[in-house]
């Protein structure tokens, strides 16, 4: 080998090095733990990780099939997820995905709460509220979905589902509707928190409905 390196044209030699070079710089393969991306929520035994909230007067959840149904509240029904710490889900740099329907009513369905490390807080995704076609974050500066920069408009259709997508990073929070950008807020310098009232009952994660019957399907939490 040191022969026909030694014969070797400098150009390829040149060549050669490089290569070697490359290889010898190459990061390390991720360990099958770091490949883990992806978290499904409501499939297999995971679905019993989900618990009623807690609110007063709220109504029954149940998860069937993959499917997570909430029950008119008076006014609020909450679905809460205990396994969030212990699966190791993150609180940054990480999207929601879901599918949320309003089955019956008239007002919030799907609505979703969520860690947002970075502040030290939790956030919601308001999705047909304030007579069933606001859409929003809740709450920054601690003004909500209904007062803030990120309030928008969509009309809803019951028994139709809608993909819902959050992406959650240190400075900022995005989401979208049936792939339509709905919020792309900066938080950085911000106050994020949570709205005044019961919605605290669905920590770390959850979602709930408003006076109205709602379900979620295909949940999925990946990093970024």
């Amino acid at each position: 080998m040191v022969e026909y390196l030694f014969f070797m044209p400098h150009a390829h030699l040149l060549a050669l090095v490089s290569v070697f070079s490359f290889n010898a710089c190459r990061p390390a393969l991720p360990t099958t733990e770091a490949i883990k991306q992806n978290w499904s929520l409501l499939d297999g035994d995971v679905k019993s990780a989900w618990v009623q909230s807690g609110i007063p007067s709220e109504g029954q959840i149940s998860v069937d099939d993959s499917v997570l149904s909430l029950s008119k509240g008076q006014p609020m029904t909450g679905a809460r997820y205990l396994n969030w710490d212990k699966a190791g889900l993150p609180g940054t740099e990480y999207f929601i995905s879901y599918e949320a329907m309003r089955v019956d009513g008239h007002d919030i369905f799907g609505m979703c709460t969520f860690p947002v490390s970075s502040h030290a807080a939790h956030a919601t995704f308001v999705i047909g509220g304030w007579g069933g076609s606001v859409t929003g974050l809740s709450s920054i500066d601690f003004l909500d979905a209904s007062e803030n920069q990120t309030r928008a408009e969509m009309a809803f259709t019951n028994g139709r589902w809608y993909h819902i997508r959050i992406e959650v990073r240190p400075d900022d929070l995005r989401v979208w509707i049936d792939g339509k950008p709905m919020v792309n807020a900066s938080i950085k310098g911000r106050k994020v928190s949570l709205r005044h009232g019961d919605i605290d009952h669905c920590l770390p994660f959850g979602f709930t409905t408003w006076n109205t019957t709602g379900a979620v399907r295909n949940v999925a939490i990946g990093r970024l």
